[in-house]
């Protein structure tokens, strides 16, 4: 059969085809056109709508096994020539020109390609402000020049406080962004390019020593694990002893959460429907929560990691905010909602240093939410190789609330105050892991650079690592070592620690920080980034009370 040929595409062409409505990516030097499989991605139309516009050959890379990447060549509809200069997507504020009847659709000078990305399609979903305007001029700078000169940062620190408040708290925005700018790599086009073939070697590198092989004698440990927790919990339950029983039963939910986090990656077989599987009959039928929701919430979450307007993973409102930002009432492209800076969250986010792990005990209820609205709104695929997890899903959410609901708690614990102590430390207990997600991401930068930032540094300027001793793995199940998964979510959990010392040796030679602190200095960074935005919400209602004051006295005189 021949190879079929592809007509180069120009800038020009691909940017008026996005303007038109189409989802188009690149991948590999080919133009990918998605909307056929937008409504059948397993992993979400979110995922791939964040990629319109740009290359996004490493993130697809990354979250697709090479079976999968096959399988998409069927959606090419072109190529390009020389090197991608990434448009910033519509879902995150792009702006596009339609491509008129008359109009050459010849490239510009690469000069006008990268001043009309930079121009035309840079505003995001929040509207201009003084901060982030500034910011991104800084930013061209340093893209312009190439150079690491320090930028003076004086005239930030020094700003006072003024009449609105908000202006005082993006001078701090700046200041973080300028600093990020000065501590990580130049974000001009060689630099970038150097730091991505560098990060592309080493995945085959590892590749080559086999660390994306599963460890399945690692594996049949945590079953062992699992069942002896599982096991305890009912002979307990059995003996009448409900507070050891629901917290072994507690523990079990822990541990699993761990392999459905290596299955819905496709870590364990890298077959995506068994791996599937495995993972649904882990989250939905022994725990009770959905394991095609946390695939769309979390692949959008490696995409965009730690952005305020994006990352469900950090959008928590009305009760966290790790950044000044969500005083402003943003809009998430994630849940489609203004995420209110309401009367509830002036008081939640003033005592959030003190709430945090509170919250977090009860985190679980949350999925369970999040969960039934996935499933019961149908969030996910109807069509496609992935129609019928939905309905696997429903099946095993039934199967866990008739075992646990039913069973558990209503015919094996005589009386409602026992049920209900029941029902709460079995759902206490598994608070380490909500504790262990944030602990990667909440200290961690929440800047936006701008589109032509690489995947592999915008993963390790947002992410952390957390160092522990290797007999404390199993309790910390892979999320420890979240620079790496965030690299390489694939590898198996099992092989990340062997990964580690290759990835720090990446970074050493590519000049990006890693971020590795120990678990109690790591959640003390955490708190001191809540506590840092209690003082800016602090800061923002003295400077609003003193205007409606002043108006105040204005009116009476």
């Amino acid at each position: 059969m021949a190879t079929r040929t592809y007509p180069v595409l120009s800038r020009r062409q691909i940017e008026g085809l996005i303007a038109d409505g189409r989802t188009i990516f690149i991948l590999d030097q080919y133009v990918f056109k998605a909307d056929p499989w937008l409504q059948y991605h397993p992993g979400g139309d979110k995922a791939i709508l964040h990629m319109v516009g740009r290359d996004a050959t490493d993130e697809v890379t990354a979250l697709h096994s090479p079976e999968a990447r096959q399988q998409m060549n069927k959606y090419r509809i072109g190529r390009i020539e020389g090197r991608w200069t990434n448009f910033i997507p519509p879902i995150q504020g792009g702006r596009f020109r339609p491509l008129a009847d008359n109009e050459d659709a010849e490239d510009d000078n690469e000069e006008c390609d990268q001043n009309s990305t930079e121009s035309s399609s840079l505003l995001s979903s929040r509207d201009a402000s003084p901060v982030f305007d500034n910011a991104e001029t800084a930013r061209k700078r340093h893209v312009g020049d190439g150079l690491r000169g320090p930028a003076s940062t004086s005239s930030v620190s020094s700003a006072e406080p003024d009449d609105d408040g908000m202006t005082y708290l993006n001078t701090i925005t700046k200041e973080k962004t300028t600093l990020d700018l000065e501590k990580y790599p130049s974000l001009d086009f060689a630099t970038q390019d150097s730091i991505v073939a560098k990060y592309r070697d080493l995945d085959q590198r590892i590749r080559a020593e086999g660390l994306y092989k599963c460890n399945y004698g690692a594996y049949a440990i945590e079953v062992t694990r699992y069942s002896i927790l599982f096991g305890l919990s009912f002979l307990f339950l059995h003996w009448g002893w409900y507070v050891p029983s629901a917290v072994c039963l507690g523990a079990f939910w822990h541990q699993l959460v761990f392999t459905a986090h290596d299955a819905g990656h496709m870590g364990i077989t890298h077959g995506f429907h068994t791996d599937t599987v495995i993972g649904i009959i882990i989250a939905d039928f022994l725990g009770g929560l959905s394991l095609g929701w946390w695939k769309r919430n979390h692949n959008v979450h490696h995409i965009v990691t730690n952005a305020p307007e994006h990352d469900p993973d950090i959008e928590h409102m009305p009760f966290l905010a790790v950044s000044h930002r969500f005083f402003q009432s943003m809009r998430s492209t994630y849940y489609d909602r203004i995420m209110e800076y309401d009367a509830v969250a002036k008081v939640m986010l003033r005592v959030q240093p003190y709430t945090y792990y509170i919250l977090l005990l009860f985190g679980r209820l949350n999925l369970y939410r999040l969960s039934w609205d996935y499933l019961i709104m149908g969030r996910g695929p109807r069509k496609g190789p992935a129609w019928w997890h939905r309905w696997l899903e429903i099946s095993g959410q039934l199967f866990f609330w008739t075992w646990y609901f039913y069973g558990v708690l209503y015919k094996s614990i005589p009386n409602n105050s026992g049920r209900f102590v029941f029902f709460l430390i079995s759902h206490m207990v598994p608070m380490p892991v909500h504790a262990q997600i944030c602990l990667s991401h909440f200290a961690m930068s929440t800047s936006d650079l701008g589109p032509h930032e690489s995947f592999p540094q915008k993963m390790l300027r947002t992410t952390m690592d957390v160092d522990c001793p290797q007999w404390l793995d199993f309790f910390h199940g892979g999320l420890q070592f979240q620079v790496i998964h965030h690299l390489f979510p694939r590898i198996p959990r099992h092989n990340l620690r062997r990964t580690q010392k290759l990835v720090q040796e990446f970074c050493n030679d590519v000049g990006i920080p890693y971020a590795l602190y120990g678990f109690v200095d790591g959640n003390r960074q955490v708190v001191g980034t809540l506590a840092e935005v209690s003082r800016q919400a602090a800061i923002l209602a003295k400077c609003q009370k003193v205007i409606s004051d002043s108006d105040d006295h204005g009116h009476h005189h």
